[in-house]
């Protein structure tokens, strides 16, 4: 049955959410609207009156892909709702007195890394992103959050999917720029055997590709895809992480400069293949610390060919399992830790116990950071700011850097 309705709020996944606590996706607070409930959700079917905020989305596939949730909506409204997630996890966890300073957001199409999802057909190959909340693939032909460039790969990508994928699932395509060309790393196809293999040399070559990997495994390494890392050049392992925009890698390596300060020695846990230890390293020597063992050779390859860098010292670790202990932090004058969304409480509950003056932190998830700050306040350290990062604009996903001394 239809029914009326007023927004009162926006929701954490971008939904509005009306007074009774229904969740009606596209809508947006201060807006009457007509929806069909089902249980806690709703189809919106009319805005009978339209928020001030409310704007038309950018892209046509908007509503249908599930990438995006508030394409709806002004900056301004997505900034300020992006920051209160920020603070009601703080809360949450009895944190309220802190510096949340104003949000960093990417601008539109600049996201250097997207991960498609394909499927061979009988006619070709289904090349896009999954609707929400579905296993149906949304083909993308426009991209208002992607570089550009990552979809130029039209022709080449259809051929990929059409002699690499089974008929019976989906593959994944991860494209990723970089100054050398694409770098293209496919998961869940075929094994590269027989003619696969030729057939994936002559799409390499065809798109120009700087390297073309299947698995894990480098297929083709036409140029080497480096990314630029402070004074250094890293060539990540396929698929490695790398902060999604150059804009919100910038804005992080700030942050964690300033949280840093002027320490010369400096530990940095979950480091990847070195965004901020290579960096740090021009004015520190520097403890890296990471569980994947090729994202560290990635790094240490990295520093070795750079100029100017003071020492850098890698060490393969489970942080989870076995966290550097209060004792082994003894004569760090910061620490840098960058955990997963789980966050990293074995880690973090290390660093309360030690005396580290100084800790720079980076998070993927406002609510497992609350939760660790929490610890390390209790601990004895200040929470001195906030820094919200917005590289995943339009969606629900929001970053963060923080500072905490030691008090």
């Amino acid at each position: 049955m239809v029914e009326q309705a007023e927004i009162e709020t926006l929701g954490a996944q971008g939904d509005g959410v009306t007074a009774d606590g229904v969740f009606v996706p596209r809508s947006l607070p201060g807006e009457v609207v007509r929806i069909t409930p089902c249980g806690h959700r709703a189809v919106l079917s009319e805005i009978v009156h339209a928020a001030p905020d409310r704007i038309t989305p950018a892209c046509a596939h908007f509503g249908i892909c599930g990438g995006c949730a508030v394409q709806h909506a002004s900056d301004g409204l997505v900034a300020g709702w992006k920051q209160a997630l920020v603070r009601r996890a703080l809360a949450a966890r009895g944190i309220e007195d802190v510096e949340i300073r104003p949000i960093a957001t990417s601008p539109p199409r600049t996201r250097r890394r997207a991960t498609f999802t394909a499927r061979r057909t009988k006619k070709g190959a289904l090349i896009g992103f999954h609707a929400a909340s579905s296993d149906q693939i949304v083909p993308i032909t426009a991209c208002q959050v992607v570089d550009p460039t990552l979809l130029t790969l039209t022709s080449g990508l259809n051929e990929l999917v059409v002699v690499g994928a089974s008929r019976k699932g989906e593959i994944r395509v991860t494209i990723t720029t970089s100054d050398a060309g694409l770098d293209v790393a496919v998961t869940g196809g075929k094994p590269v055997e027989g003619p696969l293999y030729g057939h994936l040399v002559a799409i390499a070559a065809t798109s120009d590709l700087a390297r073309l990997s299947w698995d894990g495994e480098p297929v083709v390494v036409r140029r080497p895809p480096w990314q630029p890392m402070g004074r250094a050049r890293v060539v990540p392992p396929p698929g490695g992480f790398l902060q999604a925009t150059a804009h919100g890698e910038a804005t992080l390596v700030d942050c964690v400069r300033e949280a840093v300060g002027d320490a010369k020695m400096v530990a940095d846990l979950f480091c990847g293949s070195g965004t901020f230890a290579l960096v740090l390293a021009e004015q520190a020597e520097v403890l890296a610390v990471e569980a994947e063992a090729a994202a560290l050779e990635a790094l240490d390859a990295g520093w070795r060919h750079a100029n100017e860098l003071k020492r850098v010292e890698t060490e393969v670790r489970d942080l989870f399992h076995r966290p550097l202990l209060d004792r082994q932090l003894k004569g760090l004058e910061a620490v840098v830790i960058d955990p997963p969304r789980q966050g990293a409480r074995s880690q973090i509950e290390q660093l309360a116990k030690s005396d580290v003056p100084r800790i720079a932190a980076v998070s993927c998830n406002p609510a497992t950071f609350s939760r660790d700050a929490r610890i390390l306040l209790d601990g004895g350290y200040a929470l001195d700011w906030v820094k919200p990062v917005d590289q995943f604009r339009w969606s629900p996903h929001i970053e963060l850097a923080a500072q905490f001394t030691r008090r």
